[in-house]
């Protein structure tokens, strides 16, 4: 799915209006009533709500939700936060709808209304198409309902958020700080980085049918990976396929007292359906991996205890190198040897990373087609730092197509950049994958797929939405504490049942 900027959000509902063809009050009436539809799923009639309504069109979803929500015996009052004579035609035909005695318009000159015990605030004040710091009465509004403890639902953004642009820099913004977004497909930018996440909090996107002929012409360079994306990807295996035709990986990794980096890099690449895997490990390490990775094959290094030597590479069709390997001053001119001798797709991870920050000028030696899998930290040691999410992103952008590798930055919606400049936010996993382990299991994943063949988009944005898919199917049996890194390997077979719609 396209993330689309904030003036073609405005042309894409132009768009749709002018050639499905569908009136502004009917768009709108689409997109409140999937709005009314979850809060009906998700909040009792006995729960009392205070809504908020600008007097722009997103005032005007906050009438017609008002509107339904009335009509399902909810318990309404409805505060206006500007004139009558300032409502736009679609606005002003829904606060008409509503009955008499439930709005009331708030001034400046009168106490601001204390929530109700036990309720929820709906915030319908302002839209997307901010461009500028909310100030005056409505800032005094907006952090009104931001001192209140009751929860608060904003319709398509929390009034005040800028969608393309960081609010990092601004001292105490008069943003809303909801619960929930209910938001329209579709998605704002701004969702997908940690600097907005006390905004936005949980956000919900609804399909209310823009056009699609506007969708797939609209020029973009940011995505979100959704399933059917990935299950277009995804590669069904022939009656007649055997090992031979899904790819030899080799993973380096592991060294004294991280050889569990290892064993989960090495399980989940053949669970990836890798036809072949082999660990190269220190000599010290060889007991572990034949125990409990019997599957994988091995590569012995000459060091007991860590990366030095770079074995034959010619049987391998994708190399993982990082996991574990420490930043020995031998493991980084192996390292060095493997960046010069690698001819196939080959993943950074981890320590491989660390040891690339600093020696920076081998950057420009990386195969093109590699992939880099850093945290932020990481990334921030090979990239330079940055002042905010929106301009690490571009950051990270320039860094793939200087270099013209994927860089998957990982965090709660991984962000993969390719060598043409384009960026995919996934869409899956949770904070219970916050735990050690879980970037080797996907180093692992990423280069299975690779292996077999996977172009490097396709294999990036695959294991990064199966390894997320995976995490939230353990979840669901282990819970945000007690999920581990081998939860996820444990769950990358239900995770492709799922994309081949078995369950």
């Amino acid at each position: 799915m396209k993330v689309l900027p904030v003036p073609l959000i405005r042309q894409a509902d132009e768009y749709t209006i002018k050639n499905e063809p569908i009136a502004d009050i009917d768009l709108m009436e689409r997109a409140s009533t999937a709005c009314f539809q979850w809060i009906k799923s998700n909040f009792s009639t006995e729960i009392p709500i205070q809504v908020f309504c600008g007097t722009g069109n997103n005032g005007g979803d906050g009438f017609a939700i008002s509107r339904m929500l009335l009509q399902s015996g909810y318990l309404l009052k409805i505060f206006i936060t500007g004139p009558l004579d300032r409502m736009t035609p679609s606005c002003r035909t829904n606060f008409n709808r509503i009955p008499d005695g439930i709005c009331h318009f708030l001034t400046a000159l009168e106490s601001l209304p204390l929530p109700e015990p036990n309720g929820i605030i709906l915030d319908a004040i302002i839209g997307s198409g901010l461009s500028k710091s909310v100030k005056g009465f409505t800032e005094k509004i907006i952090h009104h309902i931001n001192s209140t403890a009751v929860p608060v639902i904003s319709i398509d953004v929390p009034s005040g958020l800028f969608c393309d642009t960081s609010m990092r820099d601004l001292k105490d913004p008069a943003v809303i700080r909801a619960t929930y977004t209910l938001s329209f497909a579709p998605p704002k930018l701004a969702f997908f980085f940690p600097e907005n996440d006390s905004f936005v909090g949980h956000w919900e996107l609804f399909d209310i049918g823009i056009h699609p002929t506007f969708l797939n012409e609209a020029p973009v360079t940011n995505y979100m990976t959704e399933v059917r994306d990935v299950r277009l990807i995804l590669r069904r295996r022939g009656k007649f396929c055997h090992k031979g035709n899904f790819g030899h990986a080799l993973l380096i990794s592991g060294s004294t007292g991280k050889m569990g980096a290892a064993v989960l890099a090495a399980g989940a690449c053949l669970r990836s359906g890798a036809g072949l895997v082999t660990v190269h490990v220190p000599s010290g390490g060889t007991g572990i991996i034949q125990t409990a990775i019997p599957e994988a094959m091995l590569s012995v290094d000459a060091a007991k205890d860590h990366f030095s030597t770079v074995p034959d590479l010619s049987a391998f069709q994708a190399i993982g190198v990082g996991p574990g390997i420490g930043t020995d001053e031998q493991s980084a001119r192996a390292l060095k040897l493997l960046i010069q001798e690698s001819a196939v797709p080959t993943v950074f991870d981890a320590d491989a990373l660390n040891i690339l920050s600093r020696n920076k000028t081998w950057l420009g030696f990386l195969r093109p087609g590699s992939v880099i899998t850093p945290h932020p930290k990481e990334f921030e040691r090979l990239a330079g730092a940055s002042g905010n999410h929106f301009e690490r992103q571009q950051q990270q952008r320039d860094f793939s197509v200087r270099f013209q590798c994927f860089v998957v930055l990982k965090g709660a919606h991984t962000a993969i950049t390719t060598p043409e400049g384009n960026c995919f936010f996934n869409s899956t996993g949770n904070p219970g994958m916050a735990t050690g382990g879980s970037g080797d299991v996907l180093t692992g994943i990423i280069t299975g797929l690779l292996a077999q063949g996977y172009p490097g988009s396709e294999a990036c944005r695959l294991g990064v939405y199966l390894h997320g898919l995976a995490g939230d199917l353990a979840l669901q049996q282990e819970g945000f504490e007690a999920l581990i890194a081998s939860d996820i390997i444990k769950n990358t077979g239900k995770a492709f049942q799922f994309l081949y719609g078995k369950f």
